[in-house]
């Protein structure tokens, strides 16, 4: 959503509008009538079938707690274009909730658009969210070891940099990546705060829209962001590993590469 279509919505009551930045930058200003939730405290690297359960028990307690619901047009905005937003749209898109957009270019944008911003703070609504969790657009450890067991049919993306990703970078017990993925950068994604237009996407993202594509990170934020992009290019089976590397790289009964993949 741009932030003029943003701004002709702001005031309806339908309107949910989620400001997902650390506390101390909505403190300081942020769009009028939003409320906020660091959403960055709320990941999640266990994908077992009690983890999920669990995840799905405090998921939904979560967005109860900031007011969703079913009739509500659901909004997040980080600094740009950015993770934390877009973690915001695929959990809701995971609890069936399909009213729900980010802000393109985020607050930045806002800013240079000259629209007003805000320093009071607006507390929560309390709802009883009950979203019925779509396993369509999350992938499991389990999913992933039988994904990487179909290279022809089942695209992994990892989003993280490039140095994470051929294992100079090590942020678990194991350094490297997925077997069979291959590495977009999710910074790509972006051009001055904003997605970059469809076209340039497209060329970054040249893949079968046909295939099942899965995208990680290091603990499915970034990755998130990819999975956005891949919703706006149309593909129709697109997936998000939760636990991505936070829980894979932690698992030494899992496998991984570090050599590079073109």
């Amino acid at each position: 959503m741009s932030a003029p279509e943003l701004r002709r919505m702001l005031g309806n009551r339908n309107l949910l509008l989620v400001d997902t930045r650390p506390f101390s930058s909505y403190a300081d200003s942020h769009i009028p009538g939003a409320v906020n939730i660091d959403l960055m405290q709320f990941h999640w690297i266990d994908t077992s079938k009690q983890g999920m359960a669990q995840f799905n028990k405090q998921a939904t307690l979560l967005l109860s707690n900031i007011g969703v619901s079913k009739d509500k047009m659901v909004v997040f905005y980080d600094d740009v274009s950015g993770s934390s937003a877009a973690r915001g749209v695929w959990l809701l898109l995971y609890f069936s909730h399909d009213k729900v957009a980010m802000l393109d270019g985020g607050f930045n944008k806002w800013k240079a658009e000259g629209f007003k911003t805000e320093t009071k703070t607006h507390p929560f609504v309390h709802s009883n969210f009950n979203g019925k969790p779509d396993p369509r657009i999350l992938a499991d450890f389990s999913h992933i070891k039988s994904a990487i067991k179909k290279k022809k049919t089942v695209i992994i993306i990892d989003a993280r940099s490039k140095e994470e990703y051929d294992g100079s970078a090590v942020r678990a017990a194991h350094a490297g990546h997925i077997p069979t993925a291959i590495n977009i950068d999710w910074k790509d994604n972006l051009e001055q705060d904003a997605f970059k237009s469809l076209d340039k996407l497209e060329q970054m993202y040249k893949i079968p829209k046909d295939v099942e594509v899965i995208t990680y990170c290091q603990g499915g934020y970034r990755a998130a962001n990819s999975f956005v992009v891949l919703k706006m290019l149309g593909f129709k089976n697109a997936r998000m590993y939760l636990g991505s590397w936070g829980e894979w790289g932690n698992r030494l009964d899992l496998p991984v590469e570090t050599s590079s993949r073109k």
